[in-house]
């Protein structure tokens, strides 16, 4: 789709210096904008590439002044990252904005589907299912029986939802993350070998939520693993079972989280923290990358190592960690020269 500077500005509420009727299909760097393309200027440290640019369209600042012409229209914001971040957010919704059904494809009779939905090739609809309006279902993807699914949720492809699952409005899950598979729950035997203990409890995922790719959320053993308002996992994040996520925590890359424990609201998780079972997190924790948490943590408390501890102690270790060479060397010195005064002494 082909939009004009004008069309742009008039959903910024910009002003135009140049052509309103440049047209753009596509987005781009200013450093690798090419003819047809919209980009941005924010930082004033890419200055330069706006007289070197090929874009069609540049949004830029309103207090920012041209030091020499260009052949690029200029759309004038308050905001030039904010504008932009608009535009990416309407460029991905036109993008996305697929209906109808593809075939092949299996719908259960027993599911009750909303307006508006996209279905893609090869996905599975099981049975009393519930999918809100504007559901999007890419291909390949498995919704599992008694599921439901609530208004504007993209599923995309590959997804595996298992039976029982409960997830609210406005969710997003990337392709590959499966939800609802059974927690790491088995007890050994007389003989030593480890049976399954049953998982019959489910996962809710409520509203707002953004899951990453190729993460999995286990089902509980009983109750429900629980993901709050708000929270955004990254990719490859493991949640097992009964664990729950507190409102608008955000959680990246490789962290993996322990049966049970619940982790409180506000929380910023880094990547590759893992958290050990049965803990209690509080509101507003701050957990920098590759920490290890063996114990509770209090609110606002920010950590760091493996085990983990507090940062202010984290960081004064890590000079003295730094300095050990040399601390060992003057401990070695002093220890020979204490030797040498000891022979004095005894001679």
């Amino acid at each position: 789709m082909k939009f004009t500077a004008k069309q742009i500005a008039d959903i910024l509420e910009g002003e135009i210096l140049g052509d309103p009727n440049e047209e753009v299909s596509k987005l781009s760097k200013i450093e690798e904008g090419e003819k047809g393309s919209l980009t941005f200027l924010s930082n004033p440290k890419y200055n330069s590439f706006l007289y070197t640019t090929k874009a069609s369209v540049a949004i830029v600042n309103n207090n920012f002044k041209l030091e020499k012409s260009t052949k690029t229209t200029l759309i004038k914001v308050e905001n030039a990252y904010e504008a932009f971040s608009k535009i990416l957010s309407l460029y991905n919704e036109v993008k996305n904005n697929k209906t109808g059904r593809e075939n092949p494809n299996f719908i259960s009779d027993s599911a009750k589907i909303g307006q508006n939905e996209y279905i893609g090739a090869f996905s599975y609809i099981g049975e009393n299912v519930t999918l809100g309006d504007n559901v999007k279902i890419y291909p390949s993807s498995y919704i599992g029986d008694n599921s439901i699914i609530g208004d504007n949720c993209v599923i995309f492809s590959g997804v595996k939802i298992y039976s029982e699952t409960i997830i609210g409005d406005n969710c997003k899950i990337h392709a590959g993350t499966i939800i609802g598979s059974d927690g790491f729950g088995f007890t050994p035997n007389e003989n030593g070998e480890y049976l399954a203990i049953p998982q019959i409890g489910n996962v809710i995922i409520e509203d707002n939520v953004d899951i990453g790719s190729a993460c999995t959320i286990d089902r509980a053993t009983m109750g429900s693993t629980t993901i709050r308002k708000g929270v955004k996992l990254d990719n490859q994040i493991q949640v097992a079972h009964n664990v729950e996520i507190g409102r608008n925590t955000v959680i990246a890359s490789q962290t993996g989280i322990a049966g049970s424990t619940k982790i409180g609201s506000n929380c910023m998780i880094g990547g590759q923290v893992g958290i050990s079972g049965h803990l209690k997190i509080g509101n507003n924790v701050k957990i920098l990358a590759q920490a290890g948490i063996s114990k509770n943590l209090k609110d606002d408390e920010i950590v760091n190592g493996s085990p983990a501890f507090k940062i202010q102690d984290f960081n004064k270790s890590a000079v003295y960690f730094r300095n050990l060479p040399k601390m060992a060397s003057k401990i070695n010195k002093i220890e020979k020269e204490l030797k040498t005064q000891n022979q004095k002494i005894n001679e």
